[in-house]
């Protein structure tokens, strides 16, 4: 079975690519909803979390509070390398499960860190979902309505948009209308299709 990465920054439209291919019946494993999943209540994930941060970092319900979390981790590097070193082998394992189970013709990791943290070498090919960096600026204050500050320190701790593309095997660029994005996503669709039957 193929694994195709799919990446790209904050507000590059990464998951208007992935929720196309969906649609032409291609199993999507995406690593942001497998990170929630990790750290659900009665997971050891979350145990893990609670006791190093504290019950701080709980919600009411007893869910976890992303927002509370976030904010120790991006004001220190070394919380957030606990956080990591918590969550990413956790993470790990349950993509390489989902993964396992795909049936569709190749199969997508959808990951916005998927080159820096090392979940590309669960791809055979991966491509990068490009766009221009003002455009991922926009893009992503509009969406989020977070300050272009806090939009900038998100971009800043992933990687720059040259090394992204410098590691991968095929971009797709998504600065035009949605239209053209679909058409793009149609002929990569295509492509990989050949790929998936090549590499078997």
């Amino acid at each position: 079975m193929l694994v195709v990465g799919i990446t790209g920054g904050i507000g590059s439209g990464k998951s208007a690519v992935t929720d196309y291919l969906e649609t032409l019946g291609i199993t999507v494993v995406d690593a942001d909803k497998v990170a929630r999943v990790v750290v659900e209540p009665g997971t050891s994930g979350l145990a893990a979390i609670t006791e190093h941060f504290g019950m701080d970092v709980l919600l009411a319900n007893g869910g976890l509070d992303r927002a509370a979390l976030r904010k120790i981790v991006f004001d220190n590097h070394n919380e957030r390398k606990v956080l990591e070193e918590i969550t990413h082998p956790r993470i790990r394992d349950e993509i390489i499960r989902q993964l396992s189970e795909a049936s569709s013709p190749y199969v997508v990791l959808s990951s916005p860190l998927l080159l820096e943290s090392g979940q590309n070498t669960l791809a055979d090919y991966v491509v990068v979902v490009d766009v221009p960096e003002e455009v991922q600026l926009k893009r992503t204050m509009a969406r989020d309505d977070n300050s272009e500050a806090l939009v900038k320190q998100i971009m800043a701790a992933q990687l720059d948009r040259q090394t992204r593309l410098s590691r991968a095997d095929a971009s797709i660029m998504n600065d035009t209308s949605l239209e053209e994005l679909y058409e793009r996503v149609e002929a990569l669709h295509e492509d990989l299709l050949l790929k998936a039957t090549t590499s078997d």
